[in-house]
Formats: C-alpha cells, structure tokens, sequence
C-alpha cells in the first residue's frame, strides 16, 4: 500500500544533544564589512576587552605596514594627526604610524533565544545556545581625537595674537544654587533620557581579556565544551517530549501569548493600547496629552461606536469648556502633592494660576504673557508653560486661543455650555479673592478690530527709512530746541563737569555703567544737599554728548543677551590731545565688529598714521578697550 512515508522514507536518525556549558559565554562574531574568505584568524590581536552586561566588545588588531596595499605615507599622517609631535604614554600611535585599527561590537538582535550554535561529531548533533550575536566594525575614535587635536591648535594660535596683559585670567562671579525637590515625573524623564542612558554605559567597567588564536591549545580546550557532556537522556529533558508536549511548543495555546510592549517613554500609549482602557480612563489620558481639544476630534479618536453621551459625562469629569472647546483641568495635569518640574512650586500654587489663564481665555481671544505674569506672581517658565498649553504667541496681538470657537458644539450642547458657564463663575469668584481683581479690569474691547496687514521685511525696512528721511529734520530742530531751553530741571554745569571727570578717567562706557557711577556720586552728596532732581535716561544722554563724546554704534551680534542700556556705548570723541585722532579710528573699527583682534586695530593705525608706536596702541587698549580669549572688546560689551 503506497503512502507518504513511503515517498519520502527516513534515511538516517540523528542524535540532538543540547550542551550547557558555554550557554552563558558563546557569542557569534560576524565581521560584515570583510569577505568570508578573508577571516582575521591569522592577525595578531593585540588587546581585547569586554562590558558584559551591555554585550559590548572591543578588539584591538595588528595592521601590515609592511604589506603592498599600505600607505605608509597616509599612516604616518593619520598618526601625526592623532598624537601631534611629542611622545607621551597614552598616544595612540606609540611608533609614529598607524599600526593598528579598533573593532567595535554592535548587537545584530537583542533576542538569541532562536540560535544556537552546532557541531556534529560521530552521528551526533551537539547544539549550544548563544548568549549574543555581535558584528564587529571599525571603530573611528581616533578621528576625533585627531579633531580635538587640530581644535587645540587653533585656539592657541588665536590667542598667539594678543599681547601679555592679555593672559590675566578673567574673574568670574560665582553663583550658588540649591537643587530643587525632585518630582516622579521629571524624575522618569531623566531616567528615559539618552544623556542618562549614556551615563549608565559609561559607569560599566572594561573586563580585560586574553585572546587565543584558533589554533591554541586553550581554544582547542574551550571547543570541548561545545559538546554536551552527559549523553543520558534524563539530563537533555529539554529535548525529550512527549507529542503532546511538542506539539503544545509549536501551537501554543491564545491565552498564554504575552504581548511584549514596546520600550518607550512611559507617558505614551498606542492606539490599540489605550482602546483597552475604560471609557474614562480613556478620555483622562486623551486630554492629558492634548491639553485642548474640540468634542468632534475626541470622539473621533475613540472607539467607532462610543456613546457621546457617555463620552460627555467623561470629558465633564477632567475638561471645562472655554470658546465651545476642552481644555484639560489643571489638577489633572498638576495632581495633588506634585510640584513643578521647573521651579518646584506646589501644585495647588500651579492651579490657580493655570485657572487664572484659562479664565482670561473665556473672557477675550488674546491675552498678554505680562499681564497674566503680573497677576498670578509665578516663575516665567510655569507661565509659558500654561500658555503654551492653550494658546501660540501672535505677532503685537500676544498669545492667542489656540482653536477656532466651537459655535456649533455650543447651540447643540446649551444645557452644557450653561453648567461650564456656572463652573467659571464659581472659579472667577475663587481667583477674585486670591489674585485680588474684578472682572471689569479685563473686559475685552468690543470695537472691531482690523485685520493683521502681512508686510515683508524688505517693505518694512524701506518704510522706516523713508520716514527716518522724513522726520529727521523735525527731529533735530526738537532736539536743538530741548538744548536750548533755559528752564530746564537740572542745573546743566554740574552735570556737564561729572560727565567730563568721568569720561577723561574711563573714555568708554555704556549707559548702564554710567547710570551706576552717577548713582554712586549722589549717593555720596551729604543728605539734603542733592543739587539733581529727577533725571531721565534721555537727559543723561544728552549732557553725555554734550560734552565732547559720541555714540558707538557697536554692532552686538543678534543672540546677546545685553540689556538695552548696556547696548547703548558712549566714546571721549575730543580732549584737545593728538592721541584722539587714533581713538576715533578705534570708535570706527567698533562701529562695524562688536570685538576685534590686535593685528586688525595695529593695521588700522599704520594704514592711516603710517608705523604706529606700540606703546601708543597698548595705551589706547587699556584706556578704551578689555581683552578676552584673544579678542578685545570695549569696555562693557565683554559677554557675560
């Protein structure tokens, strides 16, 4: 009688044992960027070394300098490059010439539980699992010591240029802060975060290795231990089982199947995990992670077939409607006993002042950040922070409701829209009594408003010149005028005599410096003797250029974080002496770079008074000017 077995008979039976001995210690090398035929068994390995619990390896192998494919002038550059001239003990390179090239392990798969290695001996079959399956890759560490190196040098080259007195070391103020309470959150973040991850690897040590070759007695040793050393059945039960058993291990049963959740931060959840969730739970974790949103779109991300209904009661729970829209109550995104990430103020102090900006957005589209930060009295970080939750800053209109008003969701929903209205009463009463202030101070102005005009920045720049052109006249006749005036508030002569003191002894200062040396002089005055009433910014700028000075128009570079007083920088224009003729060349170097090299300010002076005196140009630099990593500033301007 024909059947399958007899189609396809049995040719020979093979033991299968599994052998344990290494099941901890085996990994597999693959060396992907090399043939197959050309193996590393023949190179000599230099050092090798091992982070087990991170399956990290590295090895360190002998290159052939003497080989016809090296380049030997190529290596000595790349040594020369690494190492630099001097000898030291941890160069690289210890013979001047690259020798010698890295091996970094990557994991091919973080799960080897399907591969093993085998070996078949005398009709058996010997299977041992492997603990890591790694690639090994050259490794380019040494590229980047070569760029450190070359950045190195260029940095003492820049500061080659400027003279001795320009190697005093900067004093530099010392601030003292105290680490703020640690909340749950923040302290997950850190924990999830790739600096904290790299630190983690980092703390692992090496384990040093010795290397034998494949064909060492030692590695001929180890192979052995690829082979199982019990031949009885009793002790290889893994592999013995019963059909039932086998065919239980090929099908396993629905409900034993463990999903495995992907590795990601704790704060998110897939689709399909978040649907298994109950309905509240659901709407809970929706607005935690939306912050705003509209009925329509949270219906639209739940579940086809959810009662709205239900879906309402939710939302009501952990959500109040501002303009027809959702936005997550603060106490479910500030829980109780919590603080902020950013300042460690308490959650109940964060609440309120959330409430406060969500109040205001019932009122008017837009709010002012200034307005709300002057009321609520919080951290400028927790107030963006409430803003940004709701809302996006808008060119002079300042930070405007992020959706649309939902008219719609309201005339279906006026039994809802009116309990919100209840809430918000209630809450506005609430934040009266804390913050201090009556509804009235915040209604919006109802007149219409026009609509933004979009102008380019080409058109902006040509309208502001054309009215610079226009008022420019009218402008100086205002400013002679206010010179001239002889009821003035301050007596001018004593004014005009500090102002001269004071630029013969520093010839270089910005508004907010001479704001605070002519703070000190009053101060000094005997009490009721003060011959200065009130004096404005404008009037002090005005006696400044009245006497013989004038503006640098230093050109800060668009990320200083100079305040505008300390933008504003006043030169000595005029001392009767020949040395004025060179400060004004420096004043016009300063108009067009915020900070300067000596070489370009030394071939200024040449180019313009023929060889200049180098005492003269070390003067002028100490009287006008302060040195820092190599470069001079004016006095004031050095960044902070």
């Amino acid at each position: 009688m024909a059947s399958g077995d007899d189609d396809d008979p049995i040719i020979e039976e093979i033991d299968v044992y599994l052998a344990k001995s290494l099941a901890d210690k085996l990994y597999l090398f693959q060396y992907p960027v090399r043939p197959s035929n050309m193996t590393y068994d023949d190179v000599n390995h230099l050092s090798a070394r091992i982070k087990p619990k991170q399956q990290k390896v590295e090895l360190e192998m002998a290159m052939d300098t003497n080989s016809p494919n090296y380049c030997r002038s190529k290596g000595e550059q790349i040594a020369l490059n690494v190492d630099g001239t001097t000898y030291e003990e941890t160069n690289t390179y210890s013979a001047k010439i690259m020798d010698k090239q890295t091996f970094t392990s990557i994991q091919a798969t973080t799960n080897t539980s399907r591969y093993a290695a085998a070996v078949f001996r005398k009709g058996e079959l010997h299977v041992t699992p492997l603990s890591g399956i790694l690639q090994m890759r050259p490794s380019f560490t040494y590229l980047d010591k070569a760029d450190t190196k070359t950045r190195e040098r260029e940095a003492a080259n820049e500061g080659g240029d400027s003279s001795q007195d320009e190697a005093e070391e900067d004093v530099k103020a010392i601030t003292v802060r105290f680490a703020r309470p640690e909340s749950e959150q923040a302290r997950q973040r850190r924990i999830q975060s790739y600096d904290f991850l790299q630190r983690k690897q980092a703390e692992e040590p090496w384990a040093h290795l010795h290397y034998h070759g494949v064909k060492d007695g030692h590695s001929e040793h180890e192979r052995q231990y690829l082979f199982c050393q019990s031949v009885d059945a009793s002790e290889n039960s893994e592999l013995v089982k019963t059909p039932k058993e086998y065919l239980a291990m090929l099908m396993p049963p629905i409900a034993e199947e463990k999903l495995v959740k992907p590795v990601g931060p704790s704060n998110v959840l897939s689709m399909a995990q978040l649907r298994t969730l109950p309905l509240g739970e659901q709407v809970k974790t929706l607005m935690k992670n939306v912050k705003v949103m509209p009925f329509a779109n949270l219906m639209g991300l739940l579940a086809s077939g959810t009662d709205s209904t239900a879906a309402l009661r939710c939302i009501q729970q952990v959500a109040l409607l501002v303009q027809g829209n959702w936005v997550v109550k603060s106490d479910v995104l500030y829980p109780k006993n919590t603080c902020s990430p950013h300042s460690g103020v308490p959650a109940e102090v964060l609440c309120r002042g959330r409430d406060f900006v969500m109040w205001r957005f019932t009122l008017e589209r837009s709010v002012l950040r200034k307005e709300i930060a002057s009321i609520i009295k919080l951290p400028p970080e927790d107030v963006k922070e409430f803003l940004e939750h709701v809302a996006v800053p808008r060119v002079n209109r300042g930070w405007e409701f992020l959706l649309p008003t939902d008219v719609e969701f309201v005339k279906k929903h006026t039994d809802i829209a009116h309990r919100q209205h209840m809430l918000w009463l209630g809450i506005q009463s609430k934040l009266e009594k804390v913050f201090n202030f009556s509804k009235e101070d915040f209604m919006p102005n109802n007149s219409p408003q026009p609509d933004p005009v979009h102008v380019t920045g080409e058109q902006r720049l040509k309208n502001a010149q054309d009215r610079a052109q226009v008022n420019k006249s009218s402008m100086q006749k205002d400013l002679d005028t206010r010179r001239s005036e002889s009821s003035v508030q301050v007596k001018q002569e004593p004014l005009k005599d500090f102002v001269k003191k004071t630029f013969k002894k520093h010839f270089v200062l910005t508004l907010n410096e001479f704001k605070r040396l002519f703070g000190l002089h009053i101060a000094s005055m005997p009490s009721g003797h003060s011959i200065y009433p009130s004096i404005s910014d404008h009037m002090l700028q005005d006696a400044i250029l009245l006497c013989q000075c004038k503006q640098i128009m230093v050109p800060f570079p668009a990320q200083t974080t100079a305040a505008t007083d300390e933008q504003k920088v006043f030169g000595l224009w005029e001392t009767g002496e020949k040395f004025d003729t060179q400060r004004r060349l420096l004043y016009e170097l300063f108009n067009k770079n915020y900070r300067i090299r000596r070489t370009m300010i030394q071939a200024k002076l040449t180019q313009e008074l023929g060889d200049a005196c180098k005492a003269d140009v070390d003067r002028m630099l100490n009287e006008c000017c302060i040195s820092h990593a190599g470069m001079w500033y004016l006095k004031g301007t050095v960044p902070s």
